[in-house]
């Protein structure tokens, strides 16, 4: 196996886009429709997702749900090890009080990031309801805390690094598993 590759590659660009249509009509089944609905995707994939998913909900319902961003760099818990966080600027250009979010990230695996993007929300208001979407779900977690919307479930060791690619942030569409050896190698992307 070459250094810089995959273990495996779980999804290719076309499981993903089938994965995204496939959430989009799960959200709009148990929202009953995309009005007063709003998507907040986690920066960096999560935003690109949220974007994604936007597009397949105006496809369907021909309502296009309004997108927001979070940068959640100084809610982690892990802040004070982080020496230079990349700081992105949160854009929830909305009112998020009485009304649906959908909170779009690409992997959940400890539940800590959404755990993060919870505390980083709740700062722009107070939400009817806050769904969670991802588009892979790996297990292991460490808090309470589970997806309504899944493109697919991924178990994995703690020595994989499950790493979702995702055009225009990267070169390809694709769901991959590395080793952490190799992550350490070719500087992972999760």
């Amino acid at each position: 196996m070459a250094e810089n590759s995959p273990k495996a590659v779980i999804m290719d660009g076309q499981a993903m886009a089938r994965a995204v249509t496939r959430i989009a009509h799960e959200i709009i089944e148990r929202n009953e429709g995309a009005q007063d609905l709003a998507l907040v995707g986690i920066i960096r994939r999560g935003e690109t997702l949220a974007n994604r998913l936007a597009d397949a909900i105006e496809g369907i319902e021909g309502t296009r749900p309004v997108i927001g961003s979070l940068d959640i760099s100084f809610y982690r818990d892990d802040f004070m090890r982080n020496v230079a966080p990349v700081l992105h600027g949160t854009n929830i250009p909305f009112d998020i009080d009485n009304r649906t979010i959908v909170l779009v990230d690409d992997v959940l695996y400890t539940g800590r990031t959404v755990r993060s993007a919870l505390n980083a929300l709740m700062d722009y208001g107070r939400p009817q309801s806050v769904q969670l979407a991802v588009m892979v779900d790996r297990g292991h977690r460490e808090l309470p805390i589970r997806a309504d919307f899944v493109g697919k479930n991924v178990p994995s060791s703690h020595e994989e690094d499950v790493r979702v690619c995702i055009t225009p942030l990267d070169e390809r569409d694709s769901v991959e598993i590395w080793s952490l050896d190799t992550e350490k190698n070719a500087g992972g992307a999760n």
